[in-house]
């Protein structure tokens, strides 16, 4: 596969021609994975909000985190006839069949924030992150954090079978390789929600004597870390010094943990990955250029020192 970074912007196109047809002509359908975290909410408002700006009519299909029901979506969005697919799949497997026939349908499909397991013919492009490179920067900084002294961590896990759960969790893996002062002593799927987050740092709590024998917890999404925060408190504990914090996407709600001194470190995954999809689109529908298979979005890291608060301020409207 060839490879090409692009930082995921939100640059407007106020007017773009696919091919014979008017922006405002275009019908996408967009199959969205649910609303399991403030992430994902402010996924669907970008991409309604970018689809708005353009003139496209964006069918939107929220699958309830069910990989069935974005089947029966994409069905549909074929039967309907649709210019174009947006893609955020719920696991990486099973895809084949459906893509195959959106090929054959000659319907582009666009994969956003995840990949799947499939030939990448059977896709246009997938607008995501590096997701192993992110759980490898948060690995780093953990490293880098206790300077050599041991640390047992807690893993709270995103989806299982999901690429952000198996890449995430093999980043912060390498990162941790040749440290042997950290080692992952416990690691369950939190399902990147609050609620589970919340439940399984609990169980994690009570196994690890109350938490005393627990260094740092890493979490696959900031939903769970700040679900981990409440069970870290209940125990009695503070997070962000008895326990370490971080965890990946950068919401809003982690900011405020961060400037409690509640959480420590988060890597950004940027909601705007229609963006960059609908930048690809058109210029395909305009004169037949082919994006490359891989539109690579930035993960910075933000830390305590980077004024919290004032980065909540101005993510809070973004629909998270």
């Amino acid at each position: 596969m060839k490879f090409a970074k692009a930082l995921a912007s939100a640059t407007i196109l106020a007017a773009c021609t696919f091919g014979s047809a008017s922006a405002a002509d275009l019908v996408v359908g967009f199959s969205q994975i649910g609303s399991e975290s403030g992430w994902r909410a402010a996924e669907t408002t970008l991409t309604k909000q970018q689809a708005e700006e353009r003139g496209i009519d964006l069918k939107f299909a929220d699958a309830q985190q069910k990989q069935e029901n974005q089947i029966k979506a994409l069905r549909s969005f074929i039967a309907q006839g649709v210019n174009a697919i947006l893609l955020a799949p719920v696991v990486a497997t099973g895809w084949d069949e459906v893509l195959q026939e959106a090929k054959d349908a000659e319907i582009p499909v666009i994969l956003l924030d995840r990949t799947v397991d499939a030939s990448d013919e059977l896709y246009m492009t997938a607008v995501t992150s590096d997701l192993v490179h992110e759980g490898n920067v948060a690995g780093k900084w953990l490293a880098d954090t206790v300077a050599g002294k041991p640390c047992n961590i807690v893993e709270l896990q995103g989806t299982t079978g999901s690429s952000p759960a198996i890449d995430r969790k093999k980043g912060f893996e390498q990162a941790l390789s040749g440290h042997d002062n950290l080692k992952i002593t416990r690691s369950q799927t939190g399902d990147f929600t609050r609620t589970k987050g919340k439940e399984v740092m609990e169980s994690f709590l009570k196994a690890e004597d109350g938490g005393k024998n627990i260094c740092a917890l890493y979490a696959h999404n900031d939903d769970m870390a700040v679900g981990a925060i409440q069970a870290i408190k209940e125990a009695g504990l503070k997070p962000g010094s008895d326990i370490l914090v971080v965890s990946i996407d950068a919401v809003p709600d982690i900011f405020q943990a961060m400037a409690a001194g509640e959480a420590n470190a988060t890597v950004e995954l940027t909601p705007n990955m229609a963006g960059p999809a609908f930048d690809a689109l058109a210029a395909f529908q305009k004169d037949g250029t082919k994006p490359p298979k891989w539109i690579q979005t930035e993960s910075k890291l933000y830390t305590q020192a980077d004024d919290p608060m004032k980065i909540y301020e101005a993510k809070k409207g973004l629909g998270y």
